[in-house]
């Protein structure tokens, strides 16, 4: 059982039912079709997206999350598709996707360089990539995300890794992060939609 196993067979929902309120806010910008959302977790996300007409599939290295992530989905009345993967193996489809999401997937930067290159391969012309992270600011100030430097974002680091596609919104801000038991209070984070160019 991995650390992640073992933190969403804890009771309740780690990080909420509700989505992020960057992805509620801007998922408009998505085009209709397939959208995969990327260490996915249990499902929040994933989860609303379906129940705005998307075809979802949600990926996460947690098989217990996923599980979670079907069981919300049923008792919303919805599908999504679940792929349990370790991000520094999984294959993203390349030219597959019309969205694809990232929502605080705090990874190594070696790691996160190859998925962020998957990513603008993955996307479909025109599909749009919709990003949340916590920036180094963030470090220290206990409401969430990693304790280290080498898994935080911002936007210089996004323009070196996504700096190819069309960058629709960008920007770093505090905002205050209501999710769950685990991202609880005013937060440094990073916020970028941007779009595969047709």
């Amino acid at each position: 059982m991995t650390d992640w196993d073992a933190r969403y067979a804890e009771p309740g929902w780690t990080f909420g039912t509700e989505p992020n309120d960057f992805l509620r806010e801007q998922a408009h910008q998505l085009p209709r079709g397939r959208v995969l959302c990327l260490a996915e977790g249990e499902g929040r996300n994933a989860v609303w997206l379906a129940t705005q007409g998307y075809d979802v599939t949600a990926m996460d290295q947690s098989q217990t999350g996923l599980d979670k992530a079907q069981q919300l989905a049923r008792e919303r009345g919805v599908r999504i598709a679940t792929e349990c993967a370790d991000l520094g193996s999984y294959v993203i489809e390349p030219g597959a996707w019309q969205g694809i999401v990232s929502i605080f997937a705090h990874v190594p930067t070696v790691v996160r360089r190859r998925v962020h290159a998957a990513v603008v391969d993955g996307l479909a012309p025109g599909g749009v990539m919709l990003l949340e992270a916590y920036r180094p600011e963030q470090i220290g100030r206990g409401t969430g995300g990693p304790p280290d430097d080498d898994r935080m974002l911002n936007l210089e680091r996004l323009r070196a890794e996504l700096g190819s596609l069309e960058w629709l919104l960008a920007r770093e801000l505090e905002r205050d992060v209501q999710e769950g038991v685990r991202h609880t209070g005013v937060s440094s984070v990073v916020q970028l939609l941007a779009r595969r160019r047709a």
